[in-house]
């Protein structure tokens, strides 16, 4: 009983013991298969760093309005007889408008006009019997006092019935009408808008710091907000006096609008041209990566030798020292009819590339136009810079680079260019 007992506690043993080497020589292969384990290299683009020509700006956002535009009003009261324009018409300087009910008005012309031509006739008896010398003076001053009266009178209700008819100011575009035939006007009761569309002007702030900068006369440029800026004008007016609670100063740009396509009130980016720049270190905004830490790029280097590269040396050299007396040394040397045995496959045209790897470089952004920020610290011209595919990429880590896709061009464009 008790040697039974000896043997299935050896084979317990034996069974445990075996479980506990086989779970310890798994874990063991395991680890070093994970420490040995090289990851798959990671596909980004890059680009090379070189010194471009930078044109700097002042970036502000504006609103247009029109160089010539008001809204139109009425300047006596009266109701509408006519409507002389339609939505977005086209009209000249002094064309009419909007005629209001004038007949009031003229009767009271042609009654005034009469009684004009009759005080003028009593001033001509009045001079003819002065000539005579049977006229007094006092006859002739009422005489001619009445007729400068009658004759203001005249120029009075001409001008009130001028008011009657509503003309452009200047040539423009006029708008939709904001009145209806038969309605009574009061006066200034707005009609319609006029704007002169030809010229436009856009009124932009910017910070204090930046008003050294700006100039009479430098080109600005305008887009919609779409990114692009396809609009030129200049500089016509910088406000001397800077907001004290904004600390921004107002400027005014002209800028031609022969299309039309710009409106007033409309929102536009401005983008004040500043004198050109050579010898700028740029990369694409895209490579710019921001962290708590600061501002970083990753730059693409080659692989430093790996240290098994040494092992090849170290085994001839070996071999070198082995003793004469190991039947490898005295082993006869190949026959000549027989054929050699082939040589080793060398390396493949993959495997002949530099492993190229990332180093995580802080460095100093500058300022920005056109997608491209300015570096002024930290890399230097002919670096490769990884533009895209930046997502999980950490310092030390093999890259494959591939420029196929680039970043700053839009994805439309390179699917036009394959």
């Amino acid at each position: 009983m008790i040697k039974r007992f000896i043997i299935a506690f050896i084979l317990l043993v034996l069974v445990c013991g075996s479980i506990v080497g086989f779970n310890l020589f798994r874990d063991n292969a395991m680890q070093q298969f994970f420490a040995t384990m090289k990851p798959p290299a990671a596909t980004v683009s890059t680009m090379i760093v070189k010194p471009t020509e930078w044109t700097p700006g002042v970036e502000a956002i504006g609103t247009v309005s029109a160089v010539r535009g008001v809204d139109l009003t009425v300047e006596t009261a009266g109701i509408v007889k006519d409507i002389l324009f339609h939505a977005n018409q086209k009209v000249e300087a002094n064309a009419g408008l909007l005629q209001l009910d004038d007949a009031a008005e003229r009767a009271d012309l042609d009654a005034t006009k009469a009684q004009a031509a009759l005080d003028q006739t009593a001033l001509t008896r009045a001079l003819e019997l002065q000539k005579r010398g049977v006229g007094s003076e006092s006859t002739l001053d009422s005489a001619r006092a009445a007729a400068s009266a009658s004759t203001s009178q005249v120029n009075r209700l001409q001008a009130v019935l001028e008011q009657k008819l509503l003309t452009a100011p200047f040539s423009g575009t006029v708008g939709i009408p904001r009145i209806d035939l038969g309605q009574y006007l009061s006066p200034g009761t707005s009609v319609a808008t006029l704007q002169d569309l030809e010229t436009m002007r856009a009124d932009f702030s910017v910070p204090e710091q930046q008003l050294p900068l700006l100039k009479i006369g430098q080109t600005v440029r305008l887009g919609v907000g779409d990114g692009e800026l396809p609009f030129t004008g200049t500089i016509r007016g910088i406000d001397p006096k800077i907001d004290p609670a904004s600390r921004l100063v107002t400027v005014r740009a002209e800028v031609a609008n022969p299309e039309g396509k710009l409106t007033p009130g409309q929102f536009v980016q401005v983008r004040v041209e500043l004198p050109e720049e050579n010898n700028v270190l740029t990369v694409p905004q895209t490579a710019l990566t921001s962290s708590l830490y600061g501002d970083f790029v990753f730059v693409v280097r080659p692989a430093k030798p790996a240290a098994a590269n040494g092992a090849a040396p170290a085994a001839a050299a070996e071999a070198e020292e082995k003793p004469a007396t190991d039947p490898a040394a005295k082993a006869p040397a190949a026959k000549p009819e027989e054929k050699p045995a082939a040589a080793p496959a060398g390396p493949t045209a993959e495997e002949q590339k530099p492993q190229l790897v990332l180093a995580q470089v802080f460095v100093k952004p500058g300022r920005r136009n056109a997608g491209l920020v300015e570096i002024l610290e930290g890399i230097a011209s002919g670096d490769e810079v990884v533009t895209a595919g930046q997502n999980r990429l950490t310092n030390g880590m093999s890259v494959a680079v591939d420029n196929t896709i680039d970043p700053t061009k839009p994805a439309n464009q390179q699917a036009a260019q394959k």
